[in-house]
């Protein structure tokens, strides 16, 4: 049977219709087309796609199992190894990790594995019943911080041995950035719920509103009775310029402007906290974040351009969202970066200065380093700036946790264990490398929860 060249495409809410709403843009495949697209898959003994997945899911194993119609068998492969399949086959930068290592892909376009993933996932989560019933306990309790990707991880690796697993979620909901973050068109926020209830049934507990360092102290922990802790706290500090004008009403944090819409609902007319519907946005930055923030701004009905100091082959973001956030008419001003903000007589912001820029040597990252071109200063109108520039730890742990070690950016200190300079404190994901993909957290949650379970074991 000759080989099919292509992925099988992926069907979409048309653009036109999607950026007046938030509903889930990719609709997903159908039975028919998950069988075609797994049958693409050339089953590789040395399983190249396996290397690159941080969580070592089995890829040929669970497509196996598709092509064969076995969908929940497939999705028991997945299970074995990912806590959150659901979210992973939406939100994961496969073409950078598992499908870029494909084999197809030498010559073809990659199998699309984490089209198939969501479809296993999706099918599992439509038809489940109830949760599998929860393992006898094993007399050991770890307490978890944080309820985004590294900590769900930790957490459900965890119970699933059979340890009681409280995990202390500083928001009124659990999820971490899977709900404040990431908007509900790319990741709608019932399947984070329901991922979230599968551990629950697994025996997790949640206790949200619990702010670790203000609420209770790591040293507080140990004190109730927990035998190890898992700080997954991700990175919520957000970073500014320091440029003139970034203190004006309308200049939002990415991080801000994606919680207040993504959890708060804060652009709904009847929200107790609005937030500002700007007519005219810039979006300052090029990563992931920069364009969930452009597409919700472009669906509360604003006029958005996306500014960027180097040139799109640049761009940190998926291709498939620089492609999508294109589609839906936001404008893409590259090689340019911004040098100050003004504003009008009532202290809200008009108007964003920038300046051209070119690309020069590489820098310490390895990319080409942006220099300003001279006399090419311009503005943009804008009733509405997003910095969408990264995010750094918040110092609030460190801070109440005598002997933490941290860097100087503040994340913090591990070896390849996750161990921190503490006995019996373990760390991972954004806490420790700042703003990464969900996929690499989850990687170091199942790190942190083997390296807890053999520390308990053997005390």
């Amino acid at each position: 049977m000759a080989i099919v060249q292509h992925k099988h495409e992926m069907p979409v809410q048309q653009p036109e219709v999607r950026a007046q709403n938030f509903k889930e843009v990719a609709l997903g495949y159908s039975e028919e087309a998950a069988v075609a697209e797994a049958q693409r898959c050339l089953n590789c003994k040395n399983m190249p796609c396996v290397a690159g997945c941080p969580v070592n899911i089995d890829i040929p194993g669970f497509i196996s199992h598709i092509k064969e119609g076995d969908f929940e068998g497939a999705y028991q492969v997945i299970h074995r190894s990912s806590t959150l399949p659901a979210v992973c086959g939406r939100v994961c930068p496969q073409e950078t990790q598992c499908e870029c290592r494909c084999t197809l892909g030498i010559k073809f376009e990659p199998v699309g594995i984490g089209r198939l993933e969501r479809f296993v996932a999706d099918y599992h989560n439509e038809r489940a019943a109830e949760p599998p019933a929860p393992p006898a306990l094993n007399g050991h309790r770890v307490a978890i911080i944080g309820s985004g990707p590294s900590g769900l991880t930790c957490a459900g690796d965890l119970a699933k041995k059979g340890y009681a697993v409280t995990i202390y979620e500083a928001l009124h909901m659990p999820g971490g950035v899977l709900v404040y973050g990431i908007p509900e068109f790319r990741l709608p926020k019932d399947i984070v719920a329901k991922e979230v209830d599968m551990l629950k049934g697994l025996g997790v507990r949640i206790e949200t509103n619990c702010v670790i360092g203000k609420t209770l102290t790591i040293d507080e922990l140990f004190e109730e009775g927990f035998e190890a802790v898992f700080i997954g706290s991700g990175a919520g500090l957000p970073k500014f310029m320091g440029i003139e004008g970034e203190t004006l009403k309308g200049v939002y944090s990415a991080n801000e402007f994606l919680t207040r819409v993504n959890l708060m609902k804060a652009y709904r007319p009847d929200s107790s906290t609005p937030i500002q519907h700007g007519r005219q946005v810039a979006v300052v930055g090029g990563g992931n974040v920069a364009m969930d923030a452009a597409r919700c701004a472009r669906r509360l009905g604003a006029e958005v351009t996306i500014v960027y100091r180097r040139t799109e082959a640049e761009l940190p973001a998926r291709r498939e969202e620089v492609e999508h956030a294109k589609e839906e008419g936001i404008i893409f001003r590259m090689l340019t970066n911004p040098v100050s903000l003004s504003g009008d007589e009532n202290g809200s912001v008009t108007t964003l200065r920038c300046q051209g820029m070119e690309l020069g040597e590489p820098d310490a990252s390895g990319r080409a380093r942006p220099v300003p071109v001279e006399g090419s200063e311009f503005e943009l109108k804008a009733d509405c700036v997003i910095m969408a520039l990264g995010t750094a730890p918040n110092p609030l742990i460190k801070d109440t946790t005598e002997g933490l070690e941290t860097q100087r950016w503040g994340g913090i200190i591990v070896n390849e264990e996750g161990l921190t300079s503490r006995e019996g404190v373990y760390a991972g994901g954004d806490a420790v490398t700042g703003a990464a993909t969900v996929i690499s957290a989850m990687g170091a949650g199942k790190t942190a929860a083997k390296a807890i379970d053999e520390y308990l074991k053997n005390r």
